[in-house]
């Protein structure tokens, strides 16, 4: 076991924050429904998105439960779920109703042609106007949108705080034994059987809605994989075997990405034939292990090559947060606002995710000065510590070899 901290495993966070912002770019330009859409949008890019979106999330909810169990050894269980409340509902309820009202503006501009201003619309956000509907598809508001990973991150800390507290000393020797359990081949059988036990009997009852309160095929997956980070946290041994198989890994992701492109690719009129469906029970299985191989790959280089901390690495670690809750408004705003300029996708999407990163790192460096908006972005509060850090670290992170 270790109590030293994971370093890659912020800069895998902060990696996967940033492909985040590449993913919702690109939600831009493809066929799937998103809240406002390009005229140019095809299928041409799709292979790329199922490249990250079976695993990214899940892959971000397991390192939140590294960091609980990191933070369970310096804090009590009920100062730890106070604090974690505090950092995580400030910014949802902000976000709700600052932050993510422009994205469901823009939705039904787009969708339903509304014409009222923003100040009008503002008025039915908040008084939950049910109104905005495409037959029986319909925006609920007020809406978290992409903060609902926010939603679900405090939803899981709770229960895995009462969880801690009720196991107390048991709960490390769950966890040794895990450790000793995850060896060779099952450490990749075992959590792709739970993750495809979750698919075959919730799937089709409980599509994803990120509604929180009937969403539970995402529970049993997310959850499960948060609940596997906390306890694997301190199982130093098994992150060296997990580096080990990363090779191994990384084949078996790109295998699975590559069938599952194929499957989905199969022309709808022919989706629903027998010859088709009899596969459906193993690429079910096959999509589990396309969640769960890639999250191995990645913690395995990552282990290997970005276990070392850095100025940029604290830098870029407090920022993640803040240019999550930023980003996908910016992109919902700025696609909007550029489509009558009519730019080729390939220009537009290099403008989009530019911009997107300019400005929500420019914010960033605004709200971390600033104690009052601190809180409302994920950020602790700003002591005389704090102040000298924002003050060195952008000098200390622009100096090569740091």
């Amino acid at each position: 076991m270790t109590n030293q901290r994971l370093f890659f495993l912020d800069w895998i966070r902060i990696l996967a924050f940033f492909v985040l912002i590449l993913y919702h770019t690109g939600m831009y330009y493809v066929t799937w429904d998103w809240h406002v859409k390009s005229p140019y949008a095809s299928d041409a890019i799709e292979p790329l998105m199922i490249l990250s979106s079976p695993w990214r999330l899940g892959l971000l909810f397991m390192i939140s439960g590294v960091a609980t169990a990191f933070m369970l050894k310096k804090f009590k269980v009920g100062v730890l779920l106070k604090q974690r409340s505090w950092r995580l509902l400030v910014p949802l309820v902000f976000g709700m109703f600052v932050i993510v009202p422009p994205q469901a503006y823009f939705e039904v501009v787009e969708k339903v042609a509304y014409q009222g201003s923003y100040t009008e619309f503002m008025d039915l956000y908040v008084t939950s106007y049910q109104g905005f509907c495409r037959g029986t598809d319909c925006l609920r508001m007020p809406t978290w949108n992409h903060l609902w990973f926010v939603a679900y991150l405090w939803a899981y800390t709770m229960i895995g705080g009462l969880m801690v507290w009720l196991l107390g000393a048991r709960f490390s020797a769950i966890s040794n034994t895990l450790g000793r359990l995850l060896t060779g081949w099952k450490i990749i059988v075992l959590p792709v059987a739970i993750l495809a036990v979750a698919r075959f009997a919730l799937v089709d009852r409980f599509p994803t809605t990120h509604a929180l309160v009937d969403d539970w095929y995402s529970h049993a997956q997310y959850f499960f994989l948060f609940a596997l980070g906390a306890l694997l946290a301190m199982q130093n041994a098994l992150w060296a075997r997990i580096e080990a198989l990363r090779f191994t890994s990384l084949g078996l992701w790109l295998a699975s990405w590559a069938l599952i492109v194929c499957y989905w690719s199969i022309p709808e009129a022919l989706a629903n034939a027998p010859e088709v469906q009899q596969w459906k029970p193993l690429m079910r299985t096959i999509y589990c292990l396309c969640q769960w191989a890639p999250i191995l790959t990645v913690c395995g280089f990552g282990h290997r090559h970005l276990n070392f901390d850095s100025a940029k690495r604290r830098y870029l670690t407090e920022a993640v947060f803040p240019v999550y809750i930023l980003h996908q408004t910016l992109i919902v705003t700025m696609a909007h606002w550029m489509k009558p300029v009519k730019l080729a996708p390939t220009i537009e999407g290099v403008f989009l995710i530019v911009l997107t990163f300019a400005i929500s790192f420019t914010v960033f460096e605004m709200v971390r000065r600033i104690a009052v908006l601190r809180p409302l972005f994920g950020l602790g509060p700003l002591t005389s510590q704090t102040s000298a850090y924002v003050a060195q670290v952008p000098a200390a992170a622009a100096t090569p070899g740091r």
